[in-house]
């Protein structure tokens, strides 16, 4: 008789750890969402233990995945830099670049204001979220921003006088002013200002 394979699907040893890693990577990914969204709604700190109430698991779950609550941070703000940069080619399949461009930057505001909520929490480390280098951060952003003006630049929507430091550095200040509690209208218009600012004439909305 033929032996079964090993890697064949009904053996009931195939795929029992890759079913776990599954489970594994499911719980660590509800755990970071859930932490996201308690930063960003707590008026002070956070218990891990609601991290983990919010995310459907077990506190030991929670701390196997993130032994500290300075891991559990960096993990949310590595997820939010990858959401934010990811973005960017994802809204250029469904706007024009313009529109795209102007949406991007209420996606920036929000990975902004994440990352400025977990600090405000007086158990998190100054250092938490912050040990990724400045430099490559500012350059996944940079080439988001990049990708944004490139393809403004070839429907002739955007300026093509401008780059992306020149947009992230608007960006910043924008950011600050935010986290500093300015009203939510108001952000809103900065951001319409500099969208504004960086389009050509004749394509302003």
């Amino acid at each position: 008789m033929a032996q079964r394979a090993s890697g064949d699907p009904a053996s009931p040893e195939s795929g029992t750890p890759r079913a776990a890693r599954t489970d594994a990577r499911r719980n660590r990914d509800k755990i970071v969402q859930a932490a996201r969204a308690a930063f960003t709604s707590a008026t002070g700190p956070v218990a891990l233990e609601t991290v983990a109430r919010q995310a459907g698991v077990g506190i030991a779950t929670l701390y196997r995945n993130f032994p500290t609550r300075d891991a559990l941070v960096e993990a949310v703000y590595e997820n939010e830099l990858d959401a934010v940069a990811a973005c960017a080619p994802a809204l250029l399949q469904e706007l024009p670049p313009r529109a795209a461009l102007r949406a991007w930057m209420d996606r920036y505001l929000a990975f902004s204001a994440t990352k400025h909520a977990m600090h405000k929490d007086p158990r998190v480390g100054p250092t938490a979220g912050r040990t990724a280098p400045l430099l490559p951060t500012r350059v996944r952003i940079g080439e988001a921003v990049e990708t944004l003006l490139s393809a403004g630049a070839q429907d002739g929507s955007l300026r093509t006088d401008v780059d992306a430091d020149d947009v992230t550095t608007l960006l910043l200040g924008v950011s600050l002013a935010a986290v500093a509690g300015i009203d939510p209208e108001q952000t809103a218009r900065h951001l319409d200002l500099v969208a504004d600012a960086l389009t050509t004439p004749g394509h302003r909305p």
